[in-house]
């Protein structure tokens, strides 16, 4: 099974292997988070800017992790299969990237300040994957019943804009709203047709 993912989907499963590997070794090894965390203070500086990649390697806990790789697994793998290996990987490592470049500005004065974790490659990959399946149902706790994907994305940009505004919760929303954005700007740019596919698809429903 392991070989069959390889072979179809071989760049989520580099990434699915790779970061649970890092991320459970750094748990076990302190000093790789100094290493590979993001440092807004020292990347605006031009310092240390391989973390806008080394930092979606790791995570904060086993929590962090498990919710993270939890939706990489359910989605990344079926988007990869849809829309093939060099435009997946695309997405992802431009979504990594680009979905830090506002923690950079907005904490480039903080010394303090340091990120972690995939979560902005996802949402990329979580919003381009909406693009394609938005009918597609999804089960999001707390709710208890299953919602439309595209209604799950306006709720979830709605929520992320507001957090990223007000929240002191030590996540960094910014990358969550930001990631989601480049997923789909992506998206659009590389998939010729995908926003009259995602208007068609919602208009059949509803008869239009």
């Amino acid at each position: 099974m392991i070989q069959e993912y390889l072979i179809n989907t071989p760049v989520a499963s580099l990434i699915f292997i790779f970061t649970l590997a890092t991320s459970i070794y750094a748990f076990n090894d302190s000093s790789l988070f100094g290493k590979f965390m993001l440092h807004p203070y020292s990347v605006y500086r031009r310092s240390n800017v391989y973390t806008l990649l080394t930092s979606g390697l790791i995570h904060g806990s086993w929590m962090h992790l498990a919710f993270n790789m939890f939706t990489f697994y359910f989605f990344a793998f079926s988007l990869e299969a849809t829309i093939g290996s060099l435009r997946f990987g695309l997405i992802y490592f431009v979504g990594l990237i680009l979905s830090d470049i506002p923690s950079v500005i907005k904490h480039k004065d903080d010394y303090h300040y340091h990120s972690l974790g995939a979560s902005g490659a996802i949402s990329a990959v979580l919003f381009s994957y909406i693009l394609f399946y938005p009918l597609n149902t999804l089960m999001i706790f707390p709710l208890p019943v299953p919602i439309w994907a595209a209604l799950f994305g306006v709720l979830y940009l709605v929520y992320s804009y507001y957090m990223s505004k007000s929240s002191r919760d030590n996540i960094n929303h910014d990358a969550h709203l930001f990631g989601a954005i480049t997923g789909i700007i992506i998206t659009i740019l590389v998939v010729p047709g995908i926003v009259p596919h995602f208007i068609e698809t919602i208009t059949a429903r509803f008869g239009g």
